[in-house]
């Protein structure tokens, strides 16, 4: 069965123009036996740059492949006419969780990849090291850093991908005034979970090649294979830059632009818990959580000011590093409340590890987001040729 986007005779022009179809592979009689084959087939296989498991190809639908059969491909309308694209973006919005989930799932795999390999490689001699030969690459600074980030960033996007499950749960059943709050909080995380996740993928695949070194780029591995399967997640279902879009010109407004700062409230709230808390091995993780929540207020309040002013564009200039600055605070909090609930050492150490060496970003991010629109919009020009 085929779920297809056309355009009726007398649709419309552009895309209010589209509808949705069900075009089967074999047409059905009426007592429910199979009838001929439908007037569709596959052109050809498309040569991609990863999940080579997933065949896509190119469809031909109508141009006479039944032989001795009238052409045409046969399609039932799903749902009003020309509202077809409204069709294919309810499947989208509810595939975006489910996409950035894809994201954590293969940074969670190239993290587990690279712990197990960089405990098995020997090279060097690492400090503190009294084992025979040399010391397992586990050991040296620079491997422990890169392993860090990775599984860091991993918990940062598995926490937003759930707290937008749990938003969309809530919203489902809750009533009145809590289900219009939890379904703008999912509205609010949606494009972040997506987004956010999906770069994570990434990222966290090419760092597992570097630390699996020459043997990550050969395919034995299998670290290879998880960055090049990772990379389509940023770009279906929406692309990561439609998402920052989204999240700027749709989720912000959201309720006079005011649940977003509830949203930031409840993050700052965490900062002060940490501060209150008085654990010696947060370190500067409350510090740095209260600079990251207040780089996002500016940035956002900025970002509302650029939308009321009619300045889109520059305000859109600055939406990917908004988006990011947004997903970083977030994390932070969300990994010092799981560190605060769990208690646990190991969690507590993350968490300072992701506060004073990754969290920093927020700071540049908002300079980006506040001050770097105009040179952005004049050194664009260069690039217009048509």
């Amino acid at each position: 069965m085929h779920l297809v986007l056309a355009r009726l005779p007398d649709a419309p022009a552009g895309t209010r123009g589209i509808s949705l179809f069900l075009v089967p592979k074999l047409l059905v009689n009426e007592d429910g036996s199979l009838d001929r084959r439908n007037d569709l087939f596959c052109a050809s296989l498309e040569h991609k740059l990863g999940i080579h498991g997933s065949p896509t190809c190119t469809m031909i639908y109508g141009d006479g492949f039944v032989v001795g059969e009238e052409k045409g491909a046969v399609g039932w309308l799903i749902g009003e006419e020309n509202r077809g694209l409204a069709c294919m973006f309810t499947m989208m919005n509810n595939a975006r969780l489910a996409i950035g989930l894809e994201g954590v799932g293969v940074a969670e795999a190239a993290f587990q990849k690279a712990l197990a390999f960089a405990n098995e490689r020997r090279q060097g001699r690492a400090s503190g090291w009294t084992g025979e030969g040399m010391a397992p690459i586990v050991r040296h600074p620079d491997v422990q850093r890169m392993l860090l980030t990775m599984q860091a960033l991993t918990r940062v996007a598995r926490s937003i991908a759930y707290s937008c499950a749990h938003a969309l749960d809530m919203a489902r059943v809750s009533e009145g005034s809590d289900k219009a709050h939890w379904q703008e909080r999912a509205n609010l995380l949606t494009p972040v979970a997506k987004a956010f996740s999906t770069d994570i993928g990434s990222e966290v695949a090419s760092l597992g090649l570097q630390v699996h070194g020459g043997m990550g780029y050969i395919e034995e591995t299998g670290a290879a294979a998880l960055y090049r399967d990772a990379r389509i997640a940023s770009i279906y279902e929406g692309t990561n830059g439609i998402q920052a879009i989204d999240l700027v010109t749709r989720k912000l407004p959201q309720s006079g632009g005011e649940h977003v700062h509830g949203y930031i409230a409840e993050l700052a709230a965490t900062a002060t818990e940490i501060l209150e808390s008085n654990v010696d091995g947060f370190g500067r993780s409350g510090e740095r959580l209260q600079s990251a929540t207040d780089d996002l207020t500016v940035a956002t309040r900025h970002l509302q000011q650029m939308l009321s002013g009619n300045e889109t564009d520059r305000a859109l200039a600055g939406a990917t590093p908004y988006l990011r600055l947004f997903a970083l605070a977030s994390g932070c909090a969300y990994l010092a409340r799981a560190a605060l609930a769990a208690g646990s050492d190991d969690r507590i150490a993350l968490c300072r590890f992701f506060a004073e060496n990754l969290a920093d970003e927020t700071g540049s991010l908002r300079a980006q987001v506040c001050g770097g629109g105009d040179a952005l919009l004049q050194a664009g020009k260069s690039l217009i040729k048509a």
